[in-house]
Order: structure tokens, then sequence, then C-alpha cells
């Protein structure tokens, strides 16, 4: 009987071990394969990947709980084939009374009602989308990048499970900023987590590690110490990713003489698919059903 355990006990150890060397075999051939792309092309892959995604025609209804030194607010999205709407739902995690409803559904019948304010919102939305693109495009020029290891996916970052290469960046003395946009880039330095399968970027975290002046100071300037972090993740379907949290922290001067703080930390959940033809009313009378039935659940419990 011993004799018999004995084997058994060593054919589960030749199995353990045979499982582990296949692991490993794998392992290091997915390293291999990811060592062999230099790291700026695949940072310029990814960031092509990138722009290609933010013109897809998928859109999302979310929420998000924004904090700040004054406070948090929480609103419920809908993004539209005209502009996305948003609905204030609670500040500092309480509910709105009546009169703050009132008030917060009263703005967004304005912007439905009103062509022009509606145009405004599409154009600062828009610049805003270019603002984004432009930091993208140059991502690859920007920084000087440098292998740093391996991290895996977990809630809110990336497809949890998945590999994530993480990328240390640092400026590249040969940019030069096309725009004020750009500008940025040239005194910050931090780290980028990348999925190298779908070429998205899981996570940027970036600090500046010098001031960094607009316009040859005139404009305004950015401290040195300012920090970002922007997060993003899968949701539904596995080749969909939306951004999760977002964290600013700087503080400047604007025109020599304004100060400028910006503090914030915000989180995105509650991703559901709409349909991408939804005009804003439409949208804007789907935030009013989502409050709506929050409100009866909250009175229910």
């Amino acid at each position: 009987m011993g004799s018999f355990r004995q084997r058994e006990l060593a054919r589960w150890c030749d199995r353990i071990l045979r499982a582990a060397a296949l692991i490993l075999a794998l392992s290091l051939s997915l390293a291999a394969q990811t060592l062999s792309v230099a790291p700026g092309d695949l940072v310029r892959q990814t960031a092509d990947n990138e722009l290609k995604a933010a013109g897809d025609n998928i859109n999302f209804m979310f929420r998000s709980r924004r904090e700040t030194p004054h406070g948090s607010q929480t609103k419920l999205f809908v993004q539209t084939r005209d502009a996305t709407a948003g609905l204030l739902i609670a500040i500092n995690d309480r509910p709105l009374s009546q009169d703050q409803r009132r008030a917060e559904e009263a703005r967004l019948e304005s912007l439905v009602s009103d062509p022009d304010e509606l145009r405004r919102k599409q154009k600062q939305e828009k610049e805003d989308a270019d603002r984004v693109s432009r930091i993208m495009r140059a991502l690859p020029n920007a920084f000087i990048y440098e292998y740093d290891g391996i991290e895996t996916g977990r809630p809110g970052i990336g497809k949890q499970g998945d590999e994530l290469v993480r990328l240390k960046f640092r400026p590249n003395p040969k940019f030069d900023p096309p725009s004020r946009v750009e500008q940025v880039l040239t005194g910050m330095r931090g780290y980028l987590l990348i999925d190298a399968n779908q070429h998205r970027i899981a996570k940027i975290d970036g600090s500046l590690y010098k001031e960094v002046s607009f316009g040859w100071g005139i404009l305004g300037h950015l401290d040195k110490g300012g920090q970002f972090q922007v997060e993003q993740a899968s949701v539904g379907d596995g080749d969909i990713w939306q951004i999760t949290r977002m964290s600013l922290n700087f503080t400047g001067k604007l025109l020599l003489f304004r100060s400028l703080v910006i503090k914030s930390n915000e989180t995105f959940s509650d991703f559901r698919r709409v349909r991408s033809d939804l005009t804003f009313a439409q949208g804007v009378d789907l935030l009013k059903r989502e409050e709506s039935a929050s409100a009866l659940n909250r009175s229910g419990e």
C-alpha cells in the first residue's frame, strides 16, 4: 500500500511539474513576442488603434462620480448622435431635492429647445475630442519609452486577468510641440500600461518633473509636481473599451496673475449600450426615466 501511494504521489508531482513547465514556456514565449517589438513601435500601433476606436459609432449610458475639494457630484450620462447629455442626480452622495431635480431637468430641456445652445455644446465637445486626439497622436514622438515589466489586468484597468505591458516614459528632447495642447508633454514623465494584443491603453500615469510654460510664460504655466492618471478598461464586449477613471492634480498661473487649481478624481461605471442613432432629446428622456426608476427603488428600500 505504501509503495502504491508513493507511485501515485510521484505521478501527481510529475503532472504538476509538467504543467508548471508548460505555463513557464508560454509566458516566456509571450514575453519574447512582446520584446521583439520596439517600445516606441508598440506605442505607435496602440495610439493609431486608439484613434481608430474613437471614431467607432458606439454609444453608452453610464454613471460618473466626481470628487473635488468642494465635495462630490454624481451624474448619469448618455452619448447620443448629437452630443452627450448629462443629468446631475446626487450631491455629496445625497439625492437631489425636488427643487434641485426640477432645475436640473429644466437645464436639459433648455438644451433640447434651443438649437443654438445645443450647437455650442457640440462645438465644445468637438474641441475637447480634438485636444485628446492631438495628445494621442503626439504620444509616439513626445516620449522615449522603455519596457518596465508586466502587470495583470484588474477591474477598471484593462481586461481582468490579461497581461499588460508596462512602459516607462520620459520626454524626447527632439520633440517640438506643434501647439500649446502638446506643450504639457515636454515636462512629463511616468508610465503606460498597454494591452499588447488588443493595442489599447489601460492606464497612463504622468507627473510634471518641471514647470511647463505656455506662450513663453505670458499665457501661463503649470507648476512642477502636477499629476494625472487616466484608466481604461474593457466593458461589455471584450473589444470595446471605455475610460473608467480620471484623476487630475495641477496648479499654476493663467495670464501671469490668475491662479489655476485643478484637482479632481472622477470614476465612470455602469456602462450600458444604447442605440447609436439616439437623438439628444431621446437621450434626455432616457436619463429622466432612469433617474425616476432609481428614485422609486430608493423609496422602496
